[in-house]
């Protein structure tokens, strides 16, 4: 009997890893002939959604994943479950371990659910997950956003002061609308992760409260995880009669946890955390060139240390939370350092094809649009193969961009966009120093891996040579 295998990839983005892991895991399946189906959750909302039949069908399931992917209707199924980079490095690796999954019995099916119970709930414990998955839900307002705020700079740095003007409503919709709900989304799905509905309306008026208080992207994480803990906690140990059982989720939790939380933020989180986000803002605003240098090296490294991973995600999630105390100098040298590694790598391609092999140097075209885009991810695959000598390259070349660009004193005003955004008059400041920053550490990437990288076996395929997004049916 043929095994079936159903697959979920999802990474905090929904950009890269996210297609790149379904990808990879469809190769190595049709290499093993093996049917696979992978559901894809990215920025586009879900793709290829697994039905009840398919999971009832299948021997056993891969979750690839970074973020919530509804993991109870798997409830009874052997699963494997890792992170999403797992996917990309070791596919065949995860494929044979679902096949060797024993199959659930009749017999057996009550143990699976609650194996599987245990598993989900070990699994949102973790902190980084319930961050990434409330930056997943707020990056689209934080995008969208930006770029309404970039676009309104076309006819002029100040022309949106102007009230009645289209500038003026461009940055209303971008400032006013999509930014002032940037911080209760981040804090409203940080507490969902944790405690699912009943964490939610507790955390959208924990966010929405730090922000009016002025405690900011700091507030509002605080918010999250203070409204999913508390809500979960309500869920779990509040008992109440069978009748009146259906009234916790939408009376007694919200009303509760809503009013804890809210009374909180009020009279012990909200000033503290305030006077530690004007304190930061002010110093950012006036660090001298050393120390702008210093922040921008660092944050550089950040970037391009695990392409897409908690380290880089940490110095993004800092950057945008500084763009609402108008502050856009880290914003610059993140994207700018994240640019870099795809794009050095390509370059490297060009000027030492020995040292790679074919499908490297055609993954090299697909890096260069990749690195254009800002998307770190397209350096993966070839740190994949050679991280000793890729991961030090890259990152001393985003260091390179990152330092350039603080010393330079670069302003972005939008938080995604890649190069592109540079076509947007005063969305980036000044825009040739910024572009500089980002050649220089391209080349300083390049020249590193020629050097240290080994001349390569012609022929020889290291890893999957299309990492571009694809159709995965």
């Amino acid at each position: 009997m043929v095994k079936k295998i159903l697959a979920v990839t999802a990474c905090p983005t929904g950009v890269a890893h996210t297609y790149m892991a379904a990808e990879s895991l469809l190769k190595s399946a049709r290499e093993k002939q093996v049917p696979l189906k992978v559901e894809t959750r990215g920025a586009v909302g879900v793709e290829n959604e697994l039905t009840e039949q398919e999971i009832a069908e299948a021997h056993a399931i891969i979750i690839a994943a970074d973020t919530d992917v509804l993991e109870a209707r798997f409830a009874g199924k052997p699963v494997v479950k890792v992170p999403v980079a797992q996917a990309i490095r070791n596919p065949a690796g995860l494929i044979d371990e679902a096949l060797g999954k024993e199959a659930a019995s009749p017999a057996g099916y009550a143990g699976q659910i609650e194996q599987s119970k245990a598993m989900r709930s070990s699994a949102r414990t973790g902190a980084y997950k319930h961050l990434m998955t409330g930056v997943s839900a707020m990056l689209p307002l934080v995008v969208a956003g930006g770029l309404l705020i970039a676009l309104s700079f076309v006819f002029g740095i100040e022309a949106f002061k102007e009230e009645g003007t289209f500038a003026a409503a461009l940055m209303n919709i971008g400032s006013g609308a999509a930014f002032a709900l940037m911080v209760p989304i981040l804090a409203g799905f940080i507490a969902f992760s944790i405690a699912e509905k009943p964490g939610m309306a507790p955390g959208l008026v924990g966010g929405m409260l730090a922000s009016q208080l002025g405690a900011g992207f700091l507030g509002g994480i605080i918010a999250g995880f203070l409204a999913g803990y508390v809500a979960k906690w309500m869920k779990d140990y509040i008992k109440l009669p069978r009748n009146f059982e259906g009234l916790k989720p939408i009376l007694i939790i919200p009303l509760l946890a809503t009013g804890i939380v809210g009374l909180l933020m009020v009279y012990v989180i909200g000033e503290p955390v305030k006077y530690m986000i004007d304190g930061l803002t002010d110093w950012l605003q006036s660090i001298g060139s050393v120390n702008a240098i210093l922040l921008g090296l660092i944050l550089g490294s950040m970037m391009a240390f695990d392409m897409g991973g908690p380290m880089n995600k940490a110095a993004y999630t800092f950057s945008v939370g500084l763009l609402a105390s108008d502050v856009y100098g880290p914003m610059a040298a993140v994207m700018a350092a994240g640019m870099t590694p795809p794009l050095g790598l390509w370059l490297a391609t060009l000027i030492a094809p020995g040292k790679f092999t074919k499908d490297e140097r055609d993954a090299g075209k697909a890096a260069s649009v990749l690195g254009l885009s800002f998307i770190t991810e397209g350096a993966i695959p070839f740190a994949a193969s050679d991280p000793f000598r890729v991961i030090p390259s890259i990152m001393a070349g985003s260091a390179v961009t990152g330092a350039m660009s603080m010393m330079f004193d670069a302003t972005l005003r939008t938080p995604h966009g890649g190069v592109f955004v540079l076509a947007i008059p005063n969305a980036v400041s000044p825009v040739g120093w910024y572009a500089l920053s980002i050649v220089a550490g391209t080349i300083v990437t390049a020249l590193l891996l020629a050097v240290v990288k080994k001349p390569q076996e012609a022929g020889k395929a290291v890893y999957p040579s299309e990492p571009m997004l694809q159709e995965t049916k």
